[in-house]
């Protein structure tokens, strides 16, 4: 059994390569990241998207990797990580992960890039502008105020820090798979170039694990 799913991952990645004419090249398309980054979601092939609130190329990018992940195999699940590459990306980072926490962030994330991106209503380094906005979205500034300023906020943000460092993320948005094949400046490919060395580097990922 082991050596037919091993079968099936092969030649998947051959008709990835051989739809999208050559496979992929380490250290051209993608980058081998070395240790591998440890997953969240132990049995799944993670998909990692390092990304900021106020990074313009992660706005655009978002529509496109939505669209991506909705046919994402269900060995393999879509985990953003907000990366506070320099200090003033810390407000954002924390702001992802108190809304996380309180259950928001999937439901408000279109509107916050388009509160920043398109209609300038706050600004993802000022903290103090984000209650406010948050309540006239429904969210209990006061709780969300009493979460943000949290330990349990301030250790995913280290966490998110470290991540970014061992994947070795320069910028915004960056993509890293299996917790090993890292793409880079992945908003300025043709969405179906994404996709096709998305999924290349899925199949490989599966691969490595032996499924």
């Amino acid at each position: 059994m082991r050596f037919l799913k091993t079968l099936i991952a092969a030649l998947s990645l051959g008709l990835i390569a051989a739809a999208a004419g050559a496979a992929p090249v380490e250290g051209k398309d993608y980058t081998v990241v070395n240790p591998a980054l440890p997953s969240d979601t132990p049995g799944k092939i993670e998909v990692v998207e390092f990304f900021w609130y106020g990074c313009p190329h992660c706005a655009h990018f978002e529509p496109i990797l939505n669209q991506w992940a909705k046919k994402l195999p269900k060995d393999a699940v879509l985990r953003p990580v907000p990366a506070p590459l320099n200090p003033s990306w810390v407000a954002g980072a924390k702001l992802f992960y108190a809304l996380d926490a309180l259950g928001q962030e999937g439901k408000l994330r279109d509107s916050i890039f388009t509160a920043i991106h398109e209609t300038s209503e706050f600004s993802p380094n000022d903290e103090r502008n984000f209650p406010t906005w948050l309540a006239k979205k429904g969210v209990d500034a006061a709780k969300f105020s009493e979460v943000y300023g949290s330990f349990t906020i301030q250790s995913k943000l280290q966490r998110a820090g470290q991540l970014a460092r061992s994947a070795g993320i320069s910028g915004t948005p960056s993509i890293v798979i299996g917790g090993r094949y890292r793409i880079d400046q992945p908003a300025g490919m043709p969405p179906q170039q994404f996709a096709e060395l998305a999924d290349f580097l899925v199949a490989k990922a599966r691969k490595d694990a032996g499924k």
